[in-house]
């Protein structure tokens, strides 16, 4: 399996024989039990890669079950420790420490092994970010860009994508995981989001229109199972050439550095926000399994609110 795969055959040499089998399993659960996505799933075995590594030059031996059950706060800590040194932001080693303890609660409700000292590491604590949503005006251009004259197929390609994540707030891959069964009908549109939960996304008319147009110039033969978003060389398209297009369009539109694929979908919820939805339709739209996660919105907004104040208001202007 492609999954259980990710932690690489070098480093599985580095385990014992015991704590490798359980790891192949406990990668293999995160796909077909907890219909983790691919990405999240690549990202824990990266974080359990980091971790084995570093066990085994602790150590000096390669660890095994009862060695992992057995690693005590101070080498979680020097673990950590060293991840600051090589660079990793708070963020990376919060996301670090959370694929472990994945794995070690995993063995602990299997019955195969416990760790105590896990329970008492501290997450890093993180800085509170907003999301950076766009203007309206400039999500609108991004999704109206015309490239060039001659533009050719993959510019109605990128045109498309880009007014469905701003007109339906879809996460990157949600899009790029379409398939041609999974086209607008009806005014709805049909996502796998996140743990494979499925929701319903109203589809605005120019959306339709922009993946139209796209059809008539994609030159690959459809077919129900054939991806929605190609690739030049005739494969799904990848995030990245996603990413790259919109880094093209910064110059020309004159964009932030914050424009990026992601950045679409948080336009899409600031900007229902602003003219009126309320959080629960946001977090239905969006696909939020928790409000919370949706409320974050509501600090753009008032920022957004206290800078046209600030830019508006006569006293504000003109502080005597």
């Amino acid at each position: 399996m492609a999954d259980a795969a990710a932690i690489s055959d070098a480093v599985l040499e580095r385990c014992a024989p015991d704590l490798a089998a359980q790891l192949r399993s406990w990668l293999t659960f995160l796909r077909s039990e907890k219909n983790m996505s691919r990405h999240t799933i690549r990202a824990y075995a990266g974080d359990i890669t980091q971790f084995i590594t570093f066990l085994a030059n602790h150590l000096g031996h390669a660890p095994s079950l009862n060695d992992l059950s057995a690693v005590d706060l101070r080498a979680f800590r020097a673990w950590l420790s060293r991840k600051t040194m090589d660079g990793a932001a708070a963020s990376s080693r919060a996301r670090s420490l959370s694929g472990v303890k994945n794995l070690l609660k995993w063995l602990d409700r299997q019955g195969i092994m416990h760790n105590a000292a896990i329970i008492s590491v501290r997450t890093p604590k993180l800085p509170h970010k907003l999301p950076r949503p766009l203007h309206e005006r400039q999500a609108i251009d991004v999704a109206r860009h015309v490239a060039a004259l001659d533009e050719d197929w993959t510019d109605h390609r990128n045109r498309a994508l880009f007014t469905l994540l701003y007109g339906c707030g879809l996460r990157i891959d949600e899009a790029l995981n379409l398939d041609m069964r999974d086209l607008p009908r009806d005014g709805f549109i049909r996502v796998m989001g996140k743990g494979r939960k499925e929701r319903q996304v109203p589809v605005l008319p120019i959306v339709e229109q922009m993946i139209d147009a796209y059809r008539r110039h994609c030159p690959f033969r459809e077919s129900p199972d054939r991806p929605l978003f190609m690739g030049a060389r005739g494969k799904r398209m990848r995030q990245q050439i996603a990413q790259k297009a919109l880094r093209e369009m910064r110059t020309a539109l004159n964009l932030p550095e914050n424009a990026t694929p992601h950045a679409l979908r948080h336009s899409f919820a600031t900007h229902l926000l602003q003219n009126g939805a309320n959080l629960r339709e946001i977090q239905e739209l969006l696909g939020h399994a928790s409000l919370s996660t949706t409320q974050r919105y509501t600090e753009v907004d008032g920022k957004e609110l206290m800078r046209i104040y600030a830019a508006a208001h006569p006293r504000a202007k003109h502080q005597d």
